[in-house]
């Protein structure tokens, strides 16, 4: 989850199941980026959603994938040492639920490996 213009080193992928160029700005974002469009039951995928009236300002979801039966599956990506921060407590709870008011069932947390 970032804010929409961050301004941080961007990877550009061309991935199959994603219609536009899906640019990355982690570690995290890319492998899983990668492993998403490898994933059978992922039918699209929309890299950085903007979140169009999210109350907590102008932020962007890492991906929003189209699952086989159309239902929708959302991940956002976070450094394992940083889940815990308040302020990205507060953005994923707050992300979740606007998801959730959308009616999406499958959210979820995207980590790196412990060390």
């Amino acid at each position: 989850m970032r804010k929409i213009g961050y301004k941080g080193r961007c990877e550009k992928k061309t991935l199959s199941k994603c219609k536009e160029v899906c640019r990355t700005y982690d570690p995290i974002q890319s492998k899983y980026a990668e492993l998403l469009d490898s994933l059978p039951e992922i039918e699209e995928i929309r890299c950085n959603v903007p979140l169009e009236g999210f109350k907590e300002g102008n932020y962007m979801t890492d991906f929003v994938c189209v699952k086989t039966g159309g239902d929708l599956m959302v991940r956002e990506c976070v450094w394992r040492n940083r889940v815990t921060k308040p302020l990205n407590v507060k953005l994923l709870d707050a992300s979740r639920e606007y998801w959730t008011n959308h009616g999406v069932k499958d959210w979820g947390i995207v980590t790196n490996e412990e060390e």
